[in-house]
């Protein structure tokens, strides 16, 4: 099959709350096949549950979205076009292990749990300053955006007064109709800006998540600069626009289900459930995962050649009955725990315990603080972001 008679594969939504009627067609019928790109080229996907945890934890496929072959859709940089060192989410063993074990110790739980009480206290200023303003509130400029930007510069040891031009390129970069030479500025932009960051913590290192792992490389003797750089930029992105969607998307799924909002606001304990079961439902990271297979592999009885692109439909792995039954109901009593929104396998999401966190805050503190917050606006006149690696909502207003 070639790319000219290849189904194209599509890549916007006519529902917010599901994913492209196409992925789901594809998990029932054809859960691993090869498809057209709307940038030209072609790639496999794999739709199903199961057959994207191989593909995940596979090693004969590749993580390295530099080779010629790996998949990319309309608009995104070319091959070799970053102006970044090699990330963690591209590179394969040998070369993986030792980077991401150098870094997970900032992600534990006991970590994560340290940092709750500042999250809670970025979490109750901004909503001081919407009670305290006028309504209605945008939500997602008011919470949803500054929220995680303000968490990542903490965690990062970022000064707080660039969180707008963190936002503003990292919203760029992530955007699908912006063209390639805008997503290279806002990619160039925000490597500049950390790599002085780090020049500034290597002279007098700090006590956060950089200035630590400098005072790492020192003690081992091992100090590149260009592995701190990379991890600054992949760790801002991940965790800063995945978890602002998050939220807006979150709070519009529990405001459209008040039965569901009335039993968390009853019971707390219900939270972390919930914030699985969105994670699952929405699945915002639908297109990050991509893979290269490295050798001929069979898959779901489909033999992919070697040198194949992968892409791995998460959305629809997610809304598989194999894996989750009524999958497309939004239940936060199942247990949801094995979604794939924060993927699979050795490349699975650094950042999860932190997201996780964030979530459950933020959605505690909102409707604890907000308890008649609702809707300033019908909801058929909202209007949701369709990008092709994560999607949101380009605005919640809303009122109480």
């Amino acid at each position: 099959m070639t790319a000219d008679s290849a189904e194209t594969l599509q890549i916007t939504r006519t529902c917010p709350y599901a994913p492209p009627e196409q992925h789901l067609r594809l998990l029932r019928e054809q859960p691993v096949t090869e498809v057209a790109l709307p940038g030209g080229s072609s790639a496999w996907v794999a739709a199903r549950y199961e057959d994207i945890r191989t593909v995940l934890s596979d090693p004969r496929f590749s993580a390295d979205r530099r080779h010629p072959n790996a998949p990319r859709l309309s608009g995104e940089m070319a091959p070799g076009d970053s102006p970044l060192p090699k990330m963690m989410l591209e590179m394969d063993p040998p070369e993986h292990g030792p980077a991401r074990r150098a870094v997970i110790g900032e992600f534990t739980l006991r970590r994560i749990a340290a940092l709750r009480p500042r999250i809670q206290q970025i979490v109750d200023e901004h909503l001081d300053a919407m009670l305290d303003g006028p309504r209605p509130v945008d939500l997602v400029r008011a919470f949803a955006l500054p929220v995680p930007s303000l968490v990542i510069c903490e965690l990062l040891g970022v000064p707080y007064g660039e969180h707008d031009f963190f936002q503003t390129h990292s919203a760029q970069l992530l955007n699908r109709a912006a063209t390639p030479q805008e997503r290279h500025h806002a990619s160039f932009e925000l490597a500049v800006y950390l790599d002085k960051l780090i020049r500034a913590k290597e002279e007098d290192p700090t006590d956060d998540l950089l200035g630590r792992q400098v005072v790492k490389q020192r003690e081992s003797g091992e100090v590149d600069h260009g592995a701190l750089l990379s991890l600054a930029f992949l760790l801002l992105i991940a965790g800063h626009e995945t978890t602002a969607n998050m939220i807006s998307l979150g709070t519009y799924m529990l405001l459209r289900h008040p039965d569901t909002l009335a039993a968390l606001r009853e019971d707390p304990s219900k939270t972390p459930g919930a914030v699985e079961e969105l994670l699952r439902h929405f699945t915002i990271a639908e297109f990050a995962i991509m893979r290269v297979a490295t050798e001929d592999v069979e898959l779901g009885g489909t033999v992919i050649p070697a040198g194949a692109g992968v892409l791995t439909l998460a959305n629809a792995g997610n809304r598989d009955p194999e894996a989750f039954a009524d999958p497309d109901a939004f239940d936060i009593e199942r247990d949801a725990r094995s979604h794939l929104a924060f993927g699979y396998g050795p490349h699975q999401c650094l950042g999860q315990n932190l997201a996780r966190v964030e979530l459950e805050i933020v959605f505690d503190s909102l409707f604890r603080r907000i308890p008649d917050l609702r809707l300033a606006v019908p909801a058929e006149q909202l209007s949701f972001k369709d990008e092709a690696s994560v999607y949101g909502m380009h605005e919640l207003p809303v009122t109480w």
